[in-house]
């Protein structure tokens, strides 16, 4: 089986495509929620220029399926995939669907979504298969991955990322708490690129004897599966990821929604948080809460636990070959 990575030149997809050898065709697209009307204009017509390469790729590529996850840069592929009669299968990973995936949903042949409580928006076209996780992460022993990072058995292990290009507020909510956190804990940090050299700067001035428990990265590339595997609690942004990584690694989190995302975040915050598996602090009140949360709950490891209990009960390990076998359904194999 042959295939290709449609994408946005210069998105972090065009990135990992690259890092897994996956052959990619970058498209123009555009986003049109929350512009102005010459800004959305734009972005009508990149849209449209898209559309049309994404009409070329298929009349070149021929493909029995089209699989989509959603955003903004999949409206030209669907809308293309469905001119050339090809079956689509949308992949939502939110508890909310955006904008993009509302229209484009009614041009697909399905949509697979994560829990059940999402199907409704989709009108008999839903199938519920999980958010599928990488196969590592159900292979990754806690402490080999604590040892491939240079981590200690003697003390517990928070976890602070904000997504693919970091988080400002995260990273310097977070920094500000280390000198509560470290003594407590050890600190594995993916602060992005951008944030990067003062993040740097600030471990260098760290008391001597704080800095071997802090453990900072620009990005967690190929180490992320070992950093979920290792750690005994998160600090994060909401992203759809969490509704499915945390619960694999029965992972309790304290979750920073994004607060220009739409409402997705809020969403899943919300719902990690009423099964018990998350607790949730608004990204304006992160740099007075932050290190108290995280204290709080690491001085309470009966709570910490019924946490990751909680977490590990929304685990669904079998969604990657759900939505295989549902693509190859589709695909008439």
């Amino acid at each position: 089986m042959t295939y290709r990575y449609v994408g946005e030149a210069g998105g972090i997809e065009d990135q990992l495509a690259a890092r897994a050898a996956i052959p990619f065709s970058a498209i123009a697209t555009g986003q049109i929620r929350g512009r102005g009307p010459l800004a959305a204009a734009r972005s009508l017509a990149r849209m449209a220029r898209g559309a049309a390469q994404c009409a070329a790729i298929i009349r070149d590529f021929r493909p029995a399926i089209t699989f989509v996850t959603g955003g903004y840069v999949a409206a030209p592929v669907v809308w293309a995939s469905w001119r050339a009669r090809v079956p689509t299968l949308i992949y939502l990973p939110d508890l909310t669907p955006g904008q993009a995936i509302r229209l484009t949903s009614r041009l697909a042949t399905r949509v697979a979504v994560s829990f059940p409580e999402v199907a409704p928006h989709f009108r008999g076209k839903a199938v519920v298969t999980g958010y599928p996780v990488r196969s590592e992460l159900l292979r990754t022993d806690r402490i080999a991955a604590r040892r491939a990072l240079h981590l200690t058995d003697d003390a517990p292990v928070l976890l602070v990322f904000g997504g693919s290009r970091g988080a400002r507020s995260i990273n310097r909510a977070l920094v500000a708490a280390l000198p509560a956190l470290l003594p407590r804990c050890q600190v594995v940090h993916s602060s992005g690129q951008t944030d990067w050299p003062w993040v740097q700067e600030a471990a260098a001035d760290l008391a001597p004897e704080l800095q071997g428990r802090y453990h900072p990265y620009a990005y967690l590339h190929d180490t992320m599966t070992q950093a979920l595997a290792a750690a005994d609690l998160a600090v994060a942004r909401a992203g759809a990821s969490t509704l499915g990584e945390f619960p694999i690694c029965s992972l309790p989190s304290i979750l920073i929604p994004y607060p220009y995302a739409g409402q997705h975040q809020d969403a899943n915050a919300a719902f990690l948080a009423q099964h018990g598996a998350a607790r949730v602090i608004p990204d304006a009140e992160l740099g007075e809460r932050l290190a108290l949360a995280v204290l709080r709950l690491l001085d309470a490891p009966a709570e910490l636990a019924a946490m990751a209990q909680a977490a590990a009960q929304l685990a669904r390990p079998e969604a990657a070959q759900r939505i295989a076998w549902e693509l190859c359904h589709l695909a008439g194999y």
